[in-house]
């Protein structure tokens, strides 16, 4: 059983996502948007208002895991900037609490939840309410960092199978 917590970082609105892994099966524990509003223009007050709150869900969730989408280096450097600060305060606040920090593409993520890296927003919603049976359909921002944690769980998965089998065949080199 692992407690995964997805963070889909803005300078303005960051998306978190927190489900439970329980063998195959995934459980919604709650998912919302951090906003920066109320900081007005002031980057250094975005930032804080994003670490206080990823902090704030750490000690009331106690996840096991911590995932975040990488930036996207649009058109717009001084958007990929200010995104990138807003990831970064987001995972000072995980690796503060001592949680292990995995990032993955939004390629990765859309193609891990929906089997295409090239699905659209609605689509990530969607099958984001399919996988965790919930009765409507996440705010965006809130379905992307629940899609965030479900890619991790997958990928989660995956790494520790391969691990195992990695030490069965050292071990059976060994004997």
């Amino acid at each position: 059983m692992s407690i995964i917590l997805g963070i889909d970082p803005g300078s303005r609105i960051t998306g978190y996502g927190i489900i439970e892994k329980k063998g195959r099966a995934f459980n919604y524990l709650g998912s919302g948007c951090i906003k920066t509003l109320a900081a007005g223009d002031d980057q250094s007050g975005r930032l804080q208002i994003i670490f206080s709150g990823v902090s704030e869900l750490i000690i009331q969730y106690k996840p096991d895991l911590f995932a975040i989408e990488q930036v996207f280096m649009g058109l717009n450097p001084s958007g990929a900037l200010k995104l990138g600060q807003a990831r970064g305060a987001a995972m000072v606040a995980a690796t503060n609490n001592n949680l292990p920090v995995a990032e993955y593409s939004a390629r990765q993520i859309k193609q891990s939840v929906v089997g295409t890296g090239a699905a659209d927003k609605t689509q990530v919603q969607h099958m984001v309410a399919s996988i965790l049976k919930l009765p409507g359909t996440p705010q965006a921002d809130a379905a992307d960092a629940l899609a965030v944690a479900i890619c991790h769980a997958h990928s989660y998965d995956s790494l520790a199978k391969m691990a195992g089998q990695a030490s069965k065949t050292v071990r059976g080199r060994l004997r």
